[in-house]
């Protein structure tokens, strides 16, 4: 390991405090300007390192440093995890698909600050700008069918809401399918996309793609979603990215491990906001009105609609709307 990474790793192990330089080369077995020169280089990457005389070194706004040893840091037990940061990719989805066709393992997880071609259902685009939100994936490689593939997507629905709601404070609600609202903004969207094994009959591999507006932008959302469009933090709030992430993917990869015992469904449907209201089913160019009147084991949603015909209704099929 190299100097750089020990000492990302000695100032990320202290947290808040000032560690001496002294001290510093004493533990990473170098000299006082090895040390200097490796800060140095850290800050060239973008790292925020507050430097004191007679108090030493440390991280400032560390929960919010977007790096695969911050976020490990913030995270319980990593060892079978694969992360990589990157500054921007196209779409974090499209791009752990490739690695997971060229046989990356299961658990491997790419993040990022910028996507260029962010995915969302249907064939939408979502809008991930650089320095205002945070998106990443998560490969997997489940035994079970293709058709529980929606599981994975509410699970990590009630992972979001979880967290975002253990480090703000925020009441967060989630609309079927995969969004996540505080209040009446939307703040979250999660995109599972899957590939089948043809021999089995099961999942090839699938991949949780999760898009977070940790800030509004400068100048407010474009005004296509301007009136849905929120953020998880205030501009004057001190945001917290690298531990939102880590929060969010120690819950969803422990509801993962019993996702066939469908533990976090009770969360799922307190969340739901849509339950006894209103709601537009759009179906391709169809359209109709009905009321959302229940969820059910498999995250179906049954809605009645104004001619009172029931339907169940899954997220493949319709887009649904207050």
């Amino acid at each position: 390991m190299s100097i750089k990474s020990e000492l990302l790793s000695a100032l990320i192990k202290n947290d808040k405090s000032f560690i001496s330089g002294e001290k510093l080369s004493k533990e990473l077995f170098c000299s006082r300007n090895a040390i200097w020169k490796a800060v140095k280089s850290l800050e060239a990457d973008g790292f925020e390192i507050e430097a004191v005389t007679n108090k030493g070194y440390r991280l400032k706004n560390l929960e919010n440093v977007l790096s695969e040893e911050v976020i490990r840091h913030y995270m319980g037990n990593t060892d079978d995890l694969q992360i990589e940061v990157l500054e921007s990719v196209s779409s974090t989805n499209d791009y752990l698909k490739e690695l997971a066709a060229k046989g990356a393992k299961d658990k491997t997880i790419i993040v990022s600050s910028h996507q260029t071609k962010g995915k969302g259902r249907l064939g939408r685009s979502f809008y991930s700008p650089e320095n205002t939100g945070v998106y990443f994936s998560i490969l997997l490689r489940p035994m079970f069918s293709l058709s529980e593939c929606l599981l994975l997507t509410t699970s990590a629905a009630v992972a979001v809401a979880q967290a975002v709601e253990e480090i703000t404070g925020k009441r967060a609600l989630i609309k079927w399918v995969n969004d996540v609202y505080i209040g009446d903004r939307k703040i979250c969207g999660i995109l599972t996309e899957a590939s089948a094994d043809v021999e089995s009959g099961g999942l090839s591999f699938a991949v949780v793609g999760i898009g977070l507006n940790i800030f509004e932008p400068k100048g407010g959302f474009p005004e296509e979603i301007r009136n849905i469009a929120g953020a998880v933090f205030e501009r004057d709030e001190t945001a917290s990215r690298a531990r939102l992430v880590a929060s969010i993917l120690d819950k969803f990869l422990e509801l993962y491990k019993h996702l066939p015992e469908r533990t976090f469904l009770p969360d799922y449907i307190d969340r739901s906001f849509l339950l006894g209201k209103r709601v537009r089913v759009i179906s391709g160019d169809k359209e109709s009105v009905g009321t959302a009147l229940e969820i059910d084991s498999d995250c179906r949603l049954l809605v009645r609609l104004e001619s009172g015909e029931e339907r169940w209704l899954s997220s493949g099929e319709v887009s649904v709307k207050l």
